[in-house]
Order: structure tokens, then C-alpha cells, then sequence
């Protein structure tokens, strides 16, 4: 073999690894990527029950209601346009109210609920804490 087949073989070896390389962190990279859902994207597409994901929105005025067990907590995320009931076991945050922005991580259930493992408050930009305020 002469040194320029070997070089060509190696140009070709890396080339191909690379792109190996290349594909495996791109598939990782999406993989870990989480963007939030809005109720209006969950009535309009299909997302199987189990599949785990984000919802975002408001908490719907005079929906949030606490269950007999005192740990659960029912309310309704909504965009305006629709609303998802909502089911949280667990403390919520300092800033989690009726009309303010949640992000909700979890999945749906059978019945529609989005059964939440981790509720996120959404504040604007202009928060202040109320020792400060």
C-alpha cells in the first residue's frame, strides 16, 4: 500500500468518524432539549398519555382547589384560548397564585388531567421580593 493510499484511507476513517461524532451529539442535544407546551398546542395535537413534557400558561382565575388529603392541588393552566385541568402533589411555590405564569412538568393522564411532578413559577421582569417591596 502505497503512503498515499494510506493517507486517503485515513482522510476517509476520520472524515467518517466524524460525522459519526457529529450525529450522536446532535441526537443528544435534541434529546435533552425541553420547550414548554401551551393548552391551546395540547387540545390541537395529539400527545399520548404517559409522554412526559411541559405545560406552560396561566393559572386560571377561581380554579386552584386543595384536595381532602391537604398535599394535592387542582387547578387549571390556561392561554385564554383553552385550559387543562392540572393535578400537583406536593408544596408549591412562594409564587403561585391565580393569574400568574407556571410551567408544569409532568404528563397526562387518561382522563386529560396533566398529572404534574414539578410545578415552576413565572414572574416578570420587574419582580421584587416583598421584604423589598
Amino acid at each position: 500500500m502505497t503512503r498515499r493510499r494510506r493517507r486517503l484511507y485515513f482522510i476517509v476513517f476520520s472524515m467518517a468518524m466524524l460525522g459519526i461524532a457529529t450525529a450522536l451529539m446532535l441526537s443528544a442535544f435534541s434529546d435533552n432539549l425541553v420547550f414548554f407546551h401551551s393548552p391551546s398546542e395540547i387540545s390541537e395535537k395529539s400527545i399520548p398519555a404517559e409522554r412526559r413534557f411541559r405545560l406552560g400558561g396561566l393559572v386560571e382565575k377561581n380554579s386552584v382547589a386543595k384536595a381532602t388529603d391537604g398535599m394535592t392541588t387542582l387547578f387549571k393552566v390556561t392561554d385564554t384560548a383553552a385550559s387543562v385541568p392540572v393535578r400537583y402533589r406536593g408544596l408549591l411555590p412562594d409564587l403561585f397564585r391565580e393569574g400568574q405564569g407556571v410551567v408544569a412538568d409532568g404528563s397526562l393522564d387518561s382522563t386529560g388531567t396533566f398529572v404534574a411532578t414539578e410545578i415552576l413559577a413565572k414572574h416578570d421582569e420587574n419582580y421584587m421580593p416583598p421584604e423589598v417591596a
